[in-house]
């Protein structure tokens, strides 16, 4: 089964998250492809699909966004699955943490199965307005490696269920 994952990411955090999916889904035997959202065409020969999108004041990265909207009807026609990035302390380690708004309206339009807030990652060296002011005070790592697996292990248990239903 070869899965495409493509994210939205401006400071690396989020790119690195899907890296780490990757990985995880490699080692389980699944051929995985990490692409940034603008050097993906089409969907063909790809069986499923995950999307990544840092959060920004509430809203997730434009590429991440355009990308959905653009591949909408074939993101429908596979499983397809979504992650966030970006609360800057363990809140996402702690609890599920909803999609925000405008991912569940995307969620739903697409018929995504699963969704994932992770926690996110500012540098202390941020540069630009708001991030260099909030990483003068919240500058630090969050994402956690386990959460990744566990969910990782959720969407290799419903992608093997999906091949044994196929052969």
């Amino acid at each position: 089964m070869r899965i495409l994952i493509t994210y939205g990411s401006t400071r690396g955090g989020t790119q690195g998250l899907a890296e780490m999916v990757a990985g995880d889904l490699h080692a389980e035997g699944f051929e995985v492809i990490v692409l940034p959202p603008w050097q993906v065409r089409r969907l063909d020969g790809y069986d499923a699909v995950i999307v990544g999108g840092a959060l920004y004041a509430a809203r997730w990265h434009r590429a991440a966004r355009r990308f959905v909207k653009h591949h909408a009807a074939e993101i429908r026609q596979r499983p397809a699955f979504f992650f966030s990035s970006g609360p800057l302390d363990d809140s996402a380690g702690r609890g599920d943490i909803p999609p925000v708004k405008g991912v569940k309206e995307l969620m739903d339009k697409t018929g995504v199965r699963e969704h994932i807030t992770f926690g996110g990652r500012l540098r202390p060296d941020a540069k630009g307005f708001p991030a260099s002011a909030i990483a003068k005070k919240r500058a630090g790592d969050w994402r956690d490696d386990g959460q990744v697996r566990q969910w990782t292990r959720t969407i290799t248990s419903q992608l093997r269920g999906e091949l044994r239903q196929v052969a």
